[in-house]
């Protein structure tokens, strides 16, 4: 079942599965986008059907306006959004509680949860922006050291963002267990990653397993 979701700041979309497992997400878009963005959708039906409770949910930037790109000076309110949306699904979800996002979502879930190693028990982080297009020595990875959560990172072999050799080499920086899910002919709107529900699914809960990683609620 999906309903439209708007609690304590919160804004989105909630799947609630029909056989619950017990498990959560907390999915949101990128910087170009909002909760209704066909990838996360796709995959928010997919982790629904296998018994995830899944809110895909507006950044605070998004819920400001409805166009146009999120402001620098206001990132740290977004990471507080992700903060919020993820403590909603832990109110709803009983077994291990994901977050993750696309693009400029993901990264900022990934230093949320560098700020926060209690946020979730793995990540999923869908087309990182490893780096600004044709400016390979701008990257995105001075938190990296600080991220001690589990997290699964899925990467289009064309995305102009960063290569897969660029980002192999970034996450040895990362102490947590990470794991590189490669999807090829994709660019950074990775929209194969749509039909890989299942598989991301399975590959995020071993990577919480075998870290045992539990969340902490926040205080």
């Amino acid at each position: 079942m999906e309903q439209a979701f708007d609690t304590d700041g919160v804004r989105g979309v909630l799947h609630q599965p029909e056989n619950p497992s017990g498990d959560g997400i907390a999915l949101t878009h990128g910087a170009g986008a909002n909760c209704q963005a066909p990838l996360l959708v796709r995959l928010a039906r997919a982790f629904a059907d296998a018994g995830v409770v899944v809110l895909r949910y507006d950044l605070p930037f998004r819920q400001q306006r409805p166009k146009g790109p999120p402001f620098p000076a206001a990132a740290a309110r977004d990471r507080e959004g992700v903060a919020q949306a993820v403590d909603a699904v832990r109110k709803l979800a009983t077994g291990r509680i994901f977050a993750g996002g696309h693009s400029y979502g993901g990264r900022q879930t990934a230093m949320a949860g560098s700020e926060r190693p209690g946020l979730a028990d793995a990540l999923l982080l869908l087309s990182y922006p490893l780096h600004p297009p044709a400016k390979p020595e701008q990257l995105r990875t001075n938190f990296f050291p600080d991220l001690r959560i589990p997290a699964l990172f899925v990467h289009g072999s064309d995305d102009p963002f960063g290569s897969l050799a660029e980002l192999t080499a970034a996450l040895k920086l990362i102490p947590a267990r990470t794991e590189l899910l490669p999807v090829e002919r994709t660019a950074h709107d990775l929209k194969r990653a749509g039909e890989m529900g299942d598989d991301l699914l399975v590959r995020l809960r071993t990577l919480a397993a075998a870290a045992g990683h539990v969340t902490e609620p926040r205080a």
